[in-house]
């Protein structure tokens, strides 16, 4: 009996030291550690990146208004995300949206595994893309929104309007059934939160003394820096988003420094055009329209492609900023909706035509213009879906709180009014 029970035991040993070994050889430690940088780089883009940027083109009274709605969205947004957004967004559901089965992370092991990476990993580096999806809003009420109005109209936003959108492409929803590329946001993100910023400019109304007062940025400085955050940080956006330390995050890499670099030239290029000199302004922001329009791109176009992209999103952001968002008569008062849903829309429409199969193998598109209508689906679904529920979102928020602070709170200034502090 000694012997048999000293065999079993043996036995049990080695089929616990296999299992323990099994697991081990699942999870890709390399693959762990880039998308653990890729996650921090991504907050990064939100804070101090997007903070900066945004703060260093407002007027000096509205600055640390302006850093504080970054900074709260990162709060709001990973609270809530833990409670019920990422459940809602890629845990199985139906065709619009997901289930509850991963509210609060139940069921997420330390063990649990997805894609060779630990799914508790992959929860936190897209809780940073939500963070950076509500942020982005930001740039479009800046200088006139309540700070109240501002924290609950975020806790609804990405729970009712980016969850569900997350769904329909990367979740399981019906987008991505269809066949829609979206590489790391494009439509996810920048379509999503640029059409929501410009329908809450549009019930807003325009910043008290548009037009008659000067409303010149008060720190470029910051402005400059932030968008070198940002561009640093998109390395994780879109490198990050292969979730492996591989071929197709070196290409994503490559494609998104590319694109960058193009569209900066080419918004220099044709401001001096219009304007006779090109601006460090102008630059930084051709840059982020670069970095915009590659989002949806990155791991699916080759090298040419992306210089393409880049080159043409310059240009159309550049008419975008400059020329469409004054013809709209809505104040986008920091360019959310003209460069992040203008861009996004190019880039979401122009991946169906520069998809390569030299990055995509079998997965390519056969017919480019089947995939382009697949693309054009997406962008408008996207675009009616944020519009109307961020009106309803918006509408019940200013019949109860109001979304705009008063004319003397606005005339004194939002870092005063709101918080009780300035900028000396």
């Amino acid at each position: 009996m000694k012997i048999k029970s000293l065999i079993l035991t043996l036995l049990l040993s080695i089929s616990s030291l296999s299992y323990a070994e099994g697991n081990t050889a699942a999870l890709d430690t390399g693959n762990t550690a880039w998308v653990i940088v890729a996650t921090a780089l991504v907050l990064l883009m939100t804070i101090p990146g997007l903070a900066l940027f945004y703060a260093g083109m407002v007027r000096k009274k509205n600055v640390l208004s302006t850093m504080g709605h970054s900074l709260t969205s990162a709060a709001v947004v990973s609270v809530l995300w833990v409670i019920v957004g990422y459940s809602l967004s890629f845990s199985e559901g139906n065709f619009f949206i997901g289930g509850f089965d991963k509210w609060m992370l139940h069921h997420i092991r330390p063990d649990t595994l997805l894609n060779g990476i630990p799914e508790i990993l992959f929860v936190l580096f897209q809780m940073t893309f939500a963070i950076i999806a509500v942020a982005i809003i930001s740039g479009a009420i800046a200088d006139r929104m309540k700070f109240s109005a501002w924290m609950y109209f975020i806790s609804a936003w990405v729970v009712l309007v980016y969850a569900p959108v997350c769904h329909w492409i990367w979740g399981g929803g019906w987008l991505g059934s269809k066949g829609a590329l979206d590489f790391a946001g494009g439509t996810v993100i920048h379509i999503n939160a640029g059409v929501a910023g410009l329908v809450l400019a549009y019930m807003l109304g325009q910043r008290m003394g548009l037009g008659r007062e000067s409303m010149a940025p008060h720190n470029l400085t910051l402005t400059i820096i932030g968008a070198c955050f940002l561009w640093v940080g998109w390395f994780g956006f879109n490198g990050g988003s292969a979730l492996a330390a591989n071929g197709t995050a070196a290409y994503a890499l490559i494609n998104t420094q590319l694109a960058a670099a193009a569209a900066t030239l080419a918004w220099l290029l044709v401001e001096r055009i219009h304007r006779g000199k090109g601006s460090i302004l102008g630059a930084v922001t051709g840059s982020i329209a670069g970095l915009v329009v590659i989002t949806p791109a990155a791991g699916y176009v080759d090298v040419q492609g992306a210089l393409l992209m880049g080159f043409i999103g310059g240009v159309i952001c550049f008419y975008s900023v400059t020329i469409l968002k004054y013809k709209l008569k809505i104040d986008d008062a920091l360019d959310a909706f003209a460069l992040h849903a203008i861009g996004g829309l190019v880039g979401a429409v122009l991946t169906g035509w520069f998809a390569s199969e030299l990055l995509m193998g079998d997965n390519a598109p056969h017919t480019i213009f089947h995939q382009l209508w697949i693309q054009v689906e997406g962008v408008l679904a996207t675009t009616v879906y944020s519009a109307i529920l961020t009106f309803v979102i918006a509408k019940i928020i200013d019949k109860t709180v109001g979304l705009r602070v008063d004319r003397d709170a606005e005339r004194e200034g939002l870092d005063l009014s709101q918080h009780g502090e300035r900028v000396e």
